[in-house]
């Protein structure tokens, strides 16, 4: 069941009348039930692993907060195991497998090859697992008390809002909600609809219609060269920050209109001064996800210069196969690991200047630096991201942007210049609080507005959530 479907939206107006009209004791009974009911829309059968790592997870932290000594961090090995061990066959075998067949060949060994296995990647596997171990790390840090209440505890990995694509929950966060009582409040509810509208908008209108273009020109890498190719990248970079931020929007405005608040998971990326400041507000839950319990474990920065330059770029390249099993995504990841440690080490980052100049330079590089990695990111493969980059930098015709198709090219405009104008002119000076609901008439002018947008513009058959393949 994807966000930007009518199922969806009868789904969210019946769960969010039942769950108001009913007391507050049934609630998580009702919400759980509404979840799996959710995640079964995609594959029910894989709900099943879902039930079956919620299960040794509960279990785990009962025992390691119980436990003694070395048997706590024996617990929280095997629930560690378990979790990576389902991320691990599901997501990594069949990579793990085509390595070591292409290393066989390689070296001329008269062997079978390693069979494939014809399996899906569960929707959503890498987002729910990553929440549920940081469950058990943070019992085991003696930061949050085990959850006896199975229901809670499975509603807590289950909630539908973000239990495909994040945010990736701290359980300090979100655990003691499900306890509190939420009356219906107008104003929650207005403004959680008001930021499930935009990142409604951001999505079909903006990001699908980026799509289309971004798909039509890498797809057909090798006839184009330079500035369209580099426009396409510019275009992938504004379609994937508007496809991961809308699903956050709208996951954070579903749960708002509920009484519940997530964390935010994205800050206007595209306006950082430096790659660091960039980590900090893009996938904000990732990435503290991977400083906490990757990054903090390995030692830090506390181990010396040259050790804290090894654990960022392990972090980051760790942080790339976490999106994807493909060499790809271990090149993104490098090369972010590698700009983090070439800032820490020049010290750019701390940078502080009130030129206007100076910081739109600074925004611009950033930029461009993080659309190289994209490319890495978009590239079905290593020899197509290699050739897109040869082929930009071709000074044959570079200046020869190719337009299949203007209609498509002035709906990206118009959509661009509306987003720009939103998160420049708007959210950039109040932040999130442009949801907050100042007057009625400025909630209904938002609400009917973008939804006319969404209407006129938005594109029907759009690709569901670039995330979800996560």
């Amino acid at each position: 069941m994807l966000f930007n479907s009518i199922q969806f939206a009868l789904f969210f107006l019946v769960v969010t009348i039942v769950f108001f009209l009913i007391p507050h004791r049934f609630r998580w009974i009702h919400l759980l039930i509404a979840s799996c009911v959710f995640y079964c829309a995609f594959v029910p059968i894989y709900i099943l692993i879902l039930f079956f790592t919620i299960l040794i997870d509960y279990i785990a932290g009962i025992y390691i907060e119980d436990a003694q000594g070395a048997k706590r961090k024996l617990f929280l090995t095997i629930s560690l195991v378990s979790n990576l061990g389902v991320l691990a066959f599901f997501k990594y075998y069949n990579f793990f497998i085509e390595n070591v067949n292409a290393l066989i060949q390689t070296m001329g060994l008269q062997v079978h090859e390693v069979p494939y296995l014809n399996i899906l990647l569960p929707i959503g596997l890498s987002f729910h697992t990553f929440q549920a171990m940081s469950y058990v790390i943070e019992v085991y840090r003696g930061n949050q008390k085990a959850e006896r209440h199975l229901g809670l505890y499975s509603l807590y990995v289950l909630f539908y809002p973000q239990l495909v694509a994040g945010p990736i929950e701290r359980p300090q966060n979100v655990l003691h909600q499900f306890r509190e009582e939420k009356k219906f409040e107008s104003t929650e509810a207005v403004s959680g609809l008001q930021q499930m509208v935009w990142g409604l908008f951001k999505k079909v209108v903006v990001a699908d219609q980026l799509a289309i273009y971004v798909n039509s020109i890498y797809n057909n890498w090798e006839v184009n060269n330079g500035f369209t190719l580099l426009f396409a990248t510019y275009c992938f970079a504004f379609q994937i920050y508007c496809d991961f931020s809308g699903y956050s929007d709208i996951a954070l405005g579903a749960a708002r209109v509920m009484g519940y608040r997530l964390m935010t998971n994205f800050s206007l990326p595209y306006f950082s001064k430096s790659v660091t400041e960039f980590w900090r507000r893009w996938h904000m839950s990732l990435s503290s996800w991977l400083k906490d319990y990757l990054y903090i474990s390995l030692g830090g920065n506390r181990v010396g210069k040259w050790k804290t330059y090894r654990n960022l770029i392990l972090t980051m390249v760790l942080g790339g196969l976490w999106h994807g099993a493909s060499w790809n995504f271990v090149i993104w990841g490098f090369l972010n690991g590698i700009y983090l440690s070439t800032e820490k080490l020049m010290g750019t980052f701390k940078v502080q200047t009130t030129s206007f100049l100076l910081r739109l330079g600074q925004v611009f590089v950033t930029f461009h630096l993080i659309c190289l990695t994209w490319v890495f990111f978009r590239a079905n493969s290593f020899k197509q991201a290699i050739g897109i980059l040869t082929n930009m930098v071709q000074p044959i015709q570079f200046w020869n942007l190719r337009i299949q198709d203007t209609g498509i090219f002035a709906g990206m405009t118009f959509a661009f210049a509306i987003l720009i104008f939103v998160e420049f002119f708007l959210i950039r000076k109040q932040g999130e609080a442009i949801f907050n609901m100042r007057s009625m008439a400025w909630s209904v002018t938002w609400l009917v507005g973008f939804a006319l947008l969404i209407i006129l513009f938005g594109v029907s058959d759009g690709d569901q959530f670039i995330y979800f393949q996560f």
